[in-house]
């Protein structure tokens, strides 16, 4: 039996006149129903007074995350990077599967930032996110070129996620200006490098002013890494709600029907076959078909998606990649972009009285439901694509396991033992949340609004690292 576990918050206030402290309301949590090394939202209703109060809460064993100095690095110091080595070797698969990987992010200074006060400066700062995990560096004022020097520890817990790095204009009198952004896949960076990332806006669809320069470090265990892609993501809660856009709407709507016309144009052109519109390739497709329905077996069907896999990664490292820059994406996004600026000064002018809730809150879950459904298709796509080539690698083990799996054994034995498993999970595990393995996996492969997203923009070679050192040498 569990033993009750109790936070106790109390919100105080100071009075109109003097600095007497008064007690507004509190609350209690019991931590003991919480799973360790996951972030939980939770909405508490104030035992004095009215409202709620909104908190994240992770329990967990050791510090997930830190700040310091540029001095004080973890990885510098040979004991410490031996000790996180041998923490993430491969003879560590199965000690603490939740501690996927260790990222180390240097926030060295900014150049060229978008001016946000009336004179001509800025008051910057950076904060640094990862999932749930959220860090900010100091303030540096009445600057347009700040210095940070200072370093960011996280513990990963999904290798797939995105580092989001978010330079604002701090002010006292309201809340702070948004100078530019970037998002950084952990599974693109390459390590110890120090690198200069153009700042892009609140969309990440197009550069703003400035650059930002970053050194990170990613360090993982690869087997970790691959058996967390089969369970759910965790959900990010810091985040902007939806709203209604028309633009978005129209996006969504334009992906899902690219989407729904591959399937179209693949039915149309095996009716073709049927009807003999073309006879050599009518009898070719005729023949084919005898030859799959007399010989099939259920193991070719993971077969015929390796052979696909395969057939795409040696068409890439041969020269001949048949990906595109999705530009409709892109200017679509660019679009959206736009409309969102508008849509802020119109409702800053009508304000919210002539909304009309209700049809929005539908308009939203359509909009919702074609991102989701595109997003779903372009993923599947992006997998043979090996636009993420972790994931591809993965899939590919995945498939040759199936293919085995399926010409050894016989189907009912492999149902028997995925009903079993699904019938006693809620018995062995209580607290498990149910999940389709495929879908998880597939959450993780990027939708091609996020390979915009994440692409990463060219600096403009001034400035360069090396080019500024020969500067301040010259």
């Amino acid at each position: 039996m569990k033993k009750e576990v109790e936070l106790s918050i109390s919100l105080h206030g100071t009075r109109m006149l003097g600095k007497e402290m008064i007690l507004l309301a509190g609350c209690q949590v019991d931590l003991s129903v919480l799973s360790r090394e996951q972030t939980h939202k939770l909405e508490l209703q104030l035992e004095e007074g009215e409202g709620h109060l909104v908190l994240l809460v992770t329990l967990t064993a050791s510090a997930t995350v830190s700040i310091s100095d540029l001095s004080v690095n973890s990885l510098e110091d040979q004991k410490e990077r031996e000790e996180i080595f041998k923490r993430y070797s491969p003879l560590r698969i199965f000690h603490n599967l939740k501690d996927v990987g260790f990222l180390q992010v240097k926030v060295i200074r900014a150049e060229g930032l978008m001016a946000a006060d009336v004179t001509g400066k800025s008051d910057p700062f950076c904060v640094v996110e990862l999932n749930n995990d959220r860090l900010l560096t100091h303030t540096v004022y009445k600057n347009l070129n700040p210095e940070w020097n200072k370093v960011f520890t996280f513990n990963i817990k999904d290798i797939h996620s995105v580092l989001e790095v978010t330079v604002y204009d701090e002010d006292r009198d309201r809340s702070a200006d948004f100078l530019g952004k970037v998002a950084i896949p952990l599974l693109s960076i390459q390590n110890g490098e120090q690198k200069a990332y153009v700042l892009k806006n609140k969309q990440l669809t197009g550069p703003t002013k400035g650059v930002i320069y970053l050194e990170i470090d990613v360090i993982f265990n690869a087997v970790k890494a691959s058996l967390r892609t089969l369970i759910p993501k965790e959900q990010k809660y810091i985040e902007e709600e939806n709203r209604l856009s028309k633009q978005l709407l129209l996006r969504n709507f334009i992906r899902t029907k690219r989407c729904v016309m591959v399937l179209i144009n693949a039915a149309y052109y095996v009716n073709s076959c049927f009807d003999w519109d073309s006879p050599p390739r009518s009898l070719a497709a005729f023949v084919l078909f005898l030859f799959v329905v007399w010989n099939f077996e259920l193991y070719m069907i993971p077969l015929v998606l390796l052979l696909l896999l395969t057939w795409n990664y040696f068409l890439i490292i041969s020269g001949k990649d048949n990906r595109q820059r999705d530009t409709v994406v892109e200017d679509m996004l660019e679009d959206e972009e736009e409309e969102d600026d508008k849509d802020d000064k119109d409702s800053e002018k009508k304000g919210f009285i002539n909304k009309i809730y209700a049809i929005q809150e539908v308009c939203i879950s359509v909009q919702n439901i074609l991102d989701e459904a595109a997003s779903l298709g372009e993923r599947i796509k992006n997998t043979f694509n090996w636009t993420v080539p972790f994931l591809s690698w993965l899939a590919i083990v995945a498939l040759c396991v199936f293919t085995v799996v399926l010409y050894f054994i016989p189907l009912r034995y492999i149902v028997l033992v995925w009903g079993i498993n699904k019938f006693t999970k809620k018995l062995r595990c209580p607290y498990a949340i149910d999940n389709n393995e495929l879908l998880d996996f597939l959450s993780r492969v990027p939708s091609d609004v996020q390979v915009v997203q994440y692409q990463e923009l060219k600096p403009d070679p001034s400035h360069s690292p090396c080019k500024r050192k020969k500067n301040n040498l010259g």
